[in-house]
């Protein structure tokens, strides 16, 4: 198992996840009143995870052998969703980073499962600016 620790700029209340190829979905088009209440928005080659605060947050990624056994109780929301990689890299970054120089991720080229857990999204500062919310992505491989 691979796991990566990230602080990222959630300008706009979100963060991204596609494959390294910048030929992917508008995500702008994707965020609608459900893609929000969920906090998560779905394209071609791309996932935009909502978050609580516009500020960094930590955001932790698991790239394992097999599904993540999540207990829900542990989360304030959990989401699931596909992304291919074509390119055997992942990009995760801020939707306002710049692309060539955001984290990327090594991973074989294929479908993946993608778990997400929302932890602590009330617990931010009455300015919003401070907070303790997580996000956690799990990646597994499509069998």
């Amino acid at each position: 198992m691979q796991c990566f620790e990230l602080e990222i700029f959630a300008d706009y209340f979100q963060f991204y996840i596609q494959d390294d190829n910048e030929s992917v979905g508008d995500l702008s088009e994707a965020w609608t009143e459900e893609a929000v209440q969920k906090k998560l928005a779905i394209t071609d080659g791309a996932l935009g995870i909502g978050t609580a605060r516009n500020m960094d947050v930590h955001v932790t990624v698991n790239i394992q052998e097999s599904k993540q056994v999540i207990d829900e109780s542990d989360y304030d929301l959990v989401n699931e969703a596909t992304i291919i990689s074509n390119t055997g890299k992942l990009v995760i970054a801020g939707c306002t980073d710049y692309f060539p120089e955001a984290t990327r991720i090594s991973i074989s080229v294929g479908k993946y499962i993608v778990q997400i857990g929302y932890k602590n999204l009330t617990d931010i500062s009455e300015d919003g600016l401070d907070g303790n919310d997580r996000y956690h992505l799990w990646l597994s491989p499509c069998t």
